[in-house]
Order: structure tokens, then C-alpha cells, then sequence
């Protein structure tokens, strides 16, 4: 795996770094292979039960695609006219996302700087945003003449609804913090000096938190926003019946009877 992404598994915990402070985390080619193969990595590891994508340095937690590379290939695009530069869409940034969405157990983003692009489509894959009260989101596609990718026009309408999600792509603007926390964007506010700590601490709560449960709420919100209710009655009747014969589900009732704190097993 590339320096340019660090990937550290520790209690059940796997750690994702985006290392390339010096350019803002953006996404070169290299960086995108290495993003893709943690994130897949850490989704199929049985062991791992909480994942934590974060970012090198203070200045931003990734601000998309890097465009001095990018401009680079679409140069070279038009020389060899192969058309392959627009690929990693397909390539990199949906196996990215679709990764951390589908990953059977709770992903958190410790956004420590700007998150922007593609940057804002990883931190909106994840299922809880601990956010660096310096930070700022920006979808920025249409300011170079794009349009969304990395899963954005799927999750940000459910984060923000549709109407205010159309404004943040039409109109791109930088979000403060603040205003992400109003606009549900953010879950959680700390200083920037307390980031990491606070990012690594719930996600380390997950970590240690009933695996199996957690994985059958993430698809359950999913199913539950594209399907009836009728339907959605059913799908959680399947996976409450699934949750139900886990040894965490038994471990749970037994410490509550006993007045314990429950230790879970993740399985």
C-alpha cells in the first residue's frame, strides 16, 4: 500500500489515513488505488468492527481530485485519444464508496480540515462525521464543470434533503462546521487540537460496541429510504430475527439482568 495512505488495524479498530498533507490529501492516482484497497481490505477483515477514515496534517481532510495531475491526463487523453482519465470514477471512487457504505460495521470520519469533491463524497459515506470545529465542506464539481461523483448525489439529499442539496451542487460554497452540524452534515463539533482523539474514540466505542447489530442498522436506514413501509416492516422483521440469535443480542440481556456492562464479542 502507498505511503500516501496509511492503513493501521488495532483492537478491532482499522485505521485509514489519508497522508499527503502537503497537498491538501488530494487525490492522485496512487492515493486513489491505496484508498480503494483499505477500504475494501477493512470491509472484509471479519476482524476489524469499526473503521475510522481520517487525514494527515490540519489543513484539510481531502479536497477531491488532484488537478495537476488530472489536467496532466486529460493532456494526455487527447493526445492518445483513449478517454481514460474520467474511468476513475468507475475505477477508484465508487469502489471507494461502496466499500465504506456496504461495510457490514459502523465507519466514522474524523474530518480534520477541508473536505471538498471527492473529499466530502468519502466523509458522506461514512455513517458518523466527528468534525474539527476549523473544518469546511464544499462540493465544488460545478466549479470545474462536473458534475457529482464519490456517491454524493445519493447521500447528500439524504443527509440534507433534496432542495438544499441541489443548492449546495449548483451553488458551491464553502460550509463552515457549524453550519454542517445544522445541516446534519456533521454529527458531532470538537476543536481541532482535540480531532484525532475524539474521532478515534468513537470510533473505538463502535469498535467495541455489537458488530452484528450495527451492520444490520446501517442496512436497515439504507432499505428503509428507497422501500414502503410495508416493506421496510419486513426487512426488519428478517433482521431483528438475525440481530436476535447473535451471541452479542444474549451477552446484552444477560449483563442488563445482571446490571453489567455488557462485553461483546462482535459476533
Amino acid at each position: 500500500m502507498a505511503d500516501t495512505v496509511l492503513y493501521e488495524v488495532s483492537d478491532g479498530l482499522a485505521t485509514i489515513t489519508l497522508n499527503r498533507p502537503e497537498a491538501m490529501n488530494a487525490m492522485n492516482t496512487g492515493t486513489k488505488v491505496a484508498l480503494r484497497d483499505a477500504a475494501q481490505e477493512a470491509a472484509a477483515d471479519e476482524g476489524v468492527r469499526a473503521i475510522l477514515l481520517t487525514a494527515a496534517g490540519d489543513r484539510a481532510f481531502c479536497v477531491g481530485q488532484d488537478l495537476k495531475e488530472h489536467i496532466e491526463l486529460l493532456a494526455s487523453d487527447k493526445q492518445s485519444g483513449e478517454g481514460r482519465t474520467m474511468s476513475t470514477v468507475r475505477e477508484h471512487y465508487n469502489p471507494i464508496v461502496r466499500a465504506l457504505t456496504g461495510a457490514a460495521k459502523p465507519v466514522v470520519a474524523g474530518v480534520n480540515g477541508v473536505a471538498a469533491g471527492a473529499g466530502f463524497g468519502f466523509a458522506l459515506a461514512a455513517d458518523y462525521r466527528v468534525v474539527a470545529d476549523t473544518a469546511a465542506f464544499n462540493t465544488s464539481f460545478a466549479g470545474v464543470a462536473l458534475t457529482a461523483d464519490s456517491g454524493v448525489s445519493w447521500t447528500l439529499p439524504r443527509v440534507v434533503g433534496p432542495s438544499r442539496a441541489a443548492d449546495l451542487l449548483l451553488f458551491p460554497r464553502s460550509i463552515s462546521a457549524q453550519e454542517a452540524f445544522d445541516l446534519g452534515i456533521a454529527n458531532r463539533i470538537v476543536p481541532a487540537t482535540e480531532l484525532r482523539a475524539e474521532a478515534e474514540k468513537v470510533a473505538r466505542a463502535l469498535a467495541a460496541g455489537p458488530t452484528l447489530a450495527y451492520a444490520a442498522l446501517k442496512e436497515s436506514l439504507a432499505f428503509g429510504l428507497t422501500h414502503s413501509l410495508d416493506e421496510t416492516l419486513e426487512k426488519e422483521d428478517e433482521l431483528q430475527a438475525r440481530a436476535g440469535a447473535s451471541e452479542d443480542h444474549t451477552i446484552a440481556v444477560q449483563a442488563f439482568v445482571d446490571k453489567e456492562k455488557p462485553k461483546y464479542l462482535g459476533r
